[in-house]
């Protein structure tokens, strides 16, 4: 792994996880939590019989598609501010998601982290329903190139924030590999959601 391939580990590892906990919004809202039967049998792996294509060319994402929970959404890139920590996407915008520009773009080899938020302080956001999708449901994300990257998920997770993965989620991949995350878990008043939700999926077609 390269010396920058390290550092946005690192980078992620200790901040991406965190973010989205500190933003939960104070509403009332409940959003739906991962079913057993759609995490991790053991170990992180591809959904079984799912195919896996070549991953593509570096090519910023334009727009994330998941039709299963009516996801049509803009990408943003991400990067870091000032004092060090990942940016996050405006609040006040729930139809958007963000992108973390320093590791690879969905679709191409690696693991491209993709963050949106569950909800705001007027209720359901981009990923509100993210909890809810299944094994095997498709994900396809549009690039700058003009090509769509499809995805199978693999698996979807939720995460307390003292026990989250971070080598598991942010960790290198042989494959176009693809990480969605919110917020999840349990919710106080005082601090918002203690964990996250993650959605791990692979490349398996590109149109």
């Amino acid at each position: 792994m390269s010396q920058k391939a390290k550092g946005w580990l690192l980078v992620v590892a200790a901040l991406a996880g965190l973010w989205l906990i500190r933003n939960g919004a104070d509403t009332q809202l409940t959003p739906p939590a991962p079913a057993s039967a759609d995490a991790f049998a053991a170990g992180p792996d591809l959904l079984p019989g799912s195919p896996v294509a070549q991953p593509l060319r570096r090519s910023a994402p334009v727009r994330l598609m998941i039709p299963a929970i009516r996801v049509d959404a803009p990408v943003m890139p991400l990067g870091l501010g000032p004092d060090g920590s990942l940016d996050v996407p405006p609040a006040g915008n729930t139809d958007l998601v963000g992108w973390y520009k320093d590791g690879p773009p969905p679709g191409a080899k690696g693991t491209a982290i993709v963050a949106g938020h569950v909800d705001n302080a007027e209720g359901p956001s981009v990923f509100y329903d993210l909890g809810s999708v299944k094994k095997g449901t498709t994900v396809e994300v549009l690039r700058e190139d003009g090509r769509t990257a499809v995805f199978s998920v693999d698996a979807i997770e939720v995460y307390e924030n003292d026990d989250f993965p971070d080598r598991r989620v942010y960790g290198p991949s042989e494959h176009a590999s693809l990480r969605l995350i919110t917020c999840g878990g349990g919710f106080s008043e005082s601090t918002g959601y203690q964990g996250n939700v993650v959605a791990y999926a692979h490349l398996t077609g590109v149109r």
